[in-house]
């Protein structure tokens, strides 16, 4: 009898969604681990609070669904996924972040990631992403999904001279040059950039040339 109910638990195990979860917040990965082996439906398999150390779970664990978070200590969840999807393809990249902008998630997408779920979302909105990507499919939670659909029927609008400058500044020009390249004043390109960093959810230069290169504004 007792070996037909290991090989029932056995069995019962091997049907159900094997994840791994990857975050920086110790608390949220156990509180992450403890709804998914609670739904009856997934289990954890290992948990990383790093980049270093999510590279070293795969190693080891081979999960179907890999939550990981965009920000960590280390470097960027959104950088790492196109390195686990070339080194491990049969996996699925479900981000999970706090971070809600449009230029994030589209550099989550287009890094290839298989969804994106907001840590705000409902417990039964992570685990049916859960589900989905573990099925071949796409998932995009319920936040994420309007601000992708708000962008498509209202697109976001630079003038020329925006855009303009929008290069020169990828091109790597000074403030004195840049104002020179576009005869206009110091005072009037700092005016310019306030506005471009506030179209593009930037907040210094290196990340507002990031967000128009994930765009393809440059």
């Amino acid at each position: 009898m007792e070996s037909k109910n290991n090989s029932q638990l056995s069995h019962l195990n091997s049907q159900l969604i094997k994840v791994a979860v990857v975050d920086d917040h110790k608390i949220i990965a156990d509180g992450l681990e403890r709804l998914i082996n609670e739904s009856g439906t997934a289990s954890v398999v290992g948990k990383a609070y790093s980049v270093a150390g999510c590279r070293e779970l795969l190693k080891s664990k081979q999960p179907q669904v890999l939550l990981l978070d965009v920000s960590m200590p280390d470097g960027s969840g959104i950088d790492l996924c196109p390195k686990i999807k070339a080194e491990y393809p049969q996996v699925k990249v479900l981000m999970l972040t706090s971070y809600g902008e449009l230029v994030t998630i589209t550099r989550a997408l287009d890094a290839g990631a298989d969804g994106y779920v907001l840590k705000n979302s409902m417990p039964e909105e992570l685990l049916e992403g859960i589900h989905t990507v573990a099925s071949g499919e796409r998932f995009l939670c319920e936040e994420v999904n309007a601000t992708l659909s708000k962008n498509e029927s209202n697109p976001m609008e630079l003038t020329r001279r925006e855009l303009e400058l929008l290069q020169l500044i990828a091109d790597g020009l000074t403030l004195p040059e840049l104002a020179d390249k576009m005869c206009l004043g110091v005072q009037t390109i700092r005016s310019y950039r306030k506005t471009l960093n506030f179209k593009l959810s930037a907040h210094n230069t290196a990340q507002l040339v990031q967000n128009a290169k994930a765009l393809k504004l440059v």
